[in-house]
C-alpha cells in the first residue's frame, strides 16, 4: 500500500517538507519514518488519505526532530502547523503544498557541482532510485551517490534559500532544471503501458512545464520541453497494443493521439520558430515532425527525422543523440550503417542501458545474425524492461529462432 502512495506523491511530500523545514536530510529522514509507522499503522485499514496522513506524520516527526535539537541548543522552534480540517483530510492537495518547482530550483542552485543539481533533484523531488539515476546519467552507482551527500552538504552549508529565486538568477540554474525535468519524464514515459514506479510523473510535467514556460515566455529552451512533452504524451495512447505490448513510433496509429495535446505542443513550438534552435528546439521539432502524421497510410519521416538528428548532432553530440540517430539510420541508409554507428558506441557507457542492446538487437536480427541477435536481446532483457517493452524484445528474440 505505501509504495503507489510514494509514487504518486512521495516528492510533493518530500518537497513540501524539505520547502517547510529548510532541511533536505531533514525532509528524507521524516518521510522515512513516516513510512515505518505506517507499515504498522496501516495493517488493518488503511487511512482515507494515505499521502495527508503521511505527510502529517511526517511534519510531526521532523518537529519532534528539531524540539530536540532546540533543546540541545536553546534554538526556537517554527511555528506547529494547524491542526487539518475535516475538508484537508479527504483531500491531499490542500494538506500537501505543491512545492517541486520550488525545490528543483534549490537543487539546481550554482554553488551546486552541475554534475550533482539534476541527480540531486531527481532523488528528491522525483523519487528516482540511485541505481536509476546513475543508468540515466551512465555513472556508476557509488559515484552518483557521493554526488548526491556531497550536494545537500554543499546546500546545508551555503544556506541555499529555499525559494524560487528572482528572474535574474533564473538563468544560471535553467539548463540544470530543463536537463532534470527531461531525465524525470523519460523515466515517466519509460512503461509504455504507463504502470512503472515514475508514470504518474508523465502528467505532473505538463503542470510543471507550462508554469515554467509562463514564467519564461521569452526562452526558447523552455518553450521547446513544453512543446516535446505534449508532442510525446499526445502518443501516449498508441505506445501499447491490445495485447499489452509496445508498439514502436513508426507503427503506431495516429489516429489514436491526442490531437489537443499536439495543438498545444504546436503552439509552444511557434513561439521559437523565428529564432536560432537551441538543442531542445530541434528536439521539439522532431516530435512535431513525428505528429505531423495523421494515419498509417502516412509514410513514416524518416528522412526528415535523420535530418534533424544531424542537426542535432551539431549542438548535442552524445551518445544517447548518437544512438537515436542510428535508428532513423537504419531506415533510410540500412541496417548495416546504423550497425556500425551503434557498434562504435560500445565504450561510450551503455552497458545498462537498455535502448542500446535493444536497437543492437534489432539491427542483428535484420542482418540475418540470429544467435549474435539473441545474445543482444538476453542483454537488454537482462535489464529488467517494463511489461509492454519485455513483451516487444521477447517476441523479437523468438523471432530469431525461426
Amino acid at each position: 500500500m505505501i509504495e503507489p502512495v510514494l509514487r504518486a506523491d512521495g516528492g510533493r511530500i518530500t518537497a513540501a517538507l524539505a520547502a517547510r523545514f529548510r532541511d533536505l536530510d531533514l525532509a528524507e529522514e521524516a518521510l522515512a519514518e513516516a513510512c515505518a509507522r505506517a507499515l504498522s499503522a496501516w495493517a488493518d485499514a488503511p487511512p482515507a488519505n494515505p499521502a495527508g496522513w503521511l505527510y502529517r506524520v511526517a511534519t510531526r516527526v521532523a518537529l519532534d526532530s528539531l524540539r530536540r535539537s532546540a533543546v540541545r541548543h536553546a534554538t526556537a522552534l517554527p511555528e506547529p502547523e494547524p491542526e487539518p480540517t475535516v475538508e484537508e483530510l479527504m483531500s491531499a492537495a490542500p494538506l500537501i503544498p505543491d512545492e517541486r518547482l520550488r525545490l528543483i530550483f534549490v537543487c539546481c542552485h550554482p554553488a551546486i557541482h552541475p554534475d550533482a543539481r539534476a541527480a540531486l533533484t531527481l532523488r528528491l523531488v522525483c523519487g528516482l532510485s540511485a541505481q536509476e539515476i546513475a543508468r540515466a546519467f551512465l555513472i556508476a552507482e557509488p559515484a552518483l551517490l557521493q554526488r548526491l551527500t556531497r550536494a545537500k552538504r554543499k546546500i546545508a552549508d551555503a544556506g541555499v534559500p529555499f525559494e524560487v529565486p528572482g528572474p535574474d538568477h533564473w538563468s544560471e540554474r535553467l539548463d540544470a532544471v530543463l536537463s532534470t525535468l527531461e531525465v524525470a519524464y523519460a523515466h515517466a514515459h519509460a512503461d509504455g503501458a504507463g504502470t512503472g514506479r515514475h508514470a504518474g510523473y508523465a502528467e505532473e510535467m505538463l503542470g510543471i512545464t507550462a508554469a515554467l514556460a509562463a514564467m519564461l515566455p521569452s526562452e526558447p529552451e523552455v518553450q521547446a520541453l513544453a512543446a516535446t512533452v505534449r508532442f510525446a504524451e499526445a502518443r501516449r495512447p498508441a505506445r501499447v497494443d491490445a495485447d499489452g505490448m509496445m508498439v514502436p513510433l513508426a507503427e503506431q496509429d495516429p489516429m489514436l493521439w491526442d490531437t489537443s495535446l499536439i495543438t498545444e505542443g504546436r503552439r509552444y513550438l511557434a513561439r521559437i520558430l523565428t529564432h536560432p534552435l537551441p538543442a531542445r528546439g530541434v528536439q521539439a521539432l522532431i516530435h512535431a515532425e513525428w505528429c505531423a502524421r495523421e494515419s498509417l497510410a502516412d509514410a513514416p519521416p524518416w528522412p526528415a527525422i535523420l535530418t534533424l538528428y544531424d542537426a542535432l548532432l551539431a549542438c548535442r553530440d552524445d551518445p544517447v543523440t548518437r544512438l537515436n540517430r542510428a535508428v532513423a539510420l537504419a531506415e533510410v541508409r540500412g541496417p548495416a550503417i546504423a550497425f556500425e554507428e551503434v557498434d562504435a558506441l560500445s565504450h561510450a557507457g551503455l552497458a545498462d542501458y537498455l535502448p542500446y542492446h535493444a536497437l543492437r538487437a534489432d539491427l542483428l536480427a535484420r542482418l540475418g545474425l540470429a544467435d549474435t541477435a539473441r545474445r543482444a536481446y538476453d542483454a537488454a532483457l537482462a535489464l529488467a524492461p517494463a511489461g509492454a517493452e519485455r513483451r516487444w524484445l521477447e517476441r523479437g528474440r523468438s523471432e530469431c529462432l525461426d
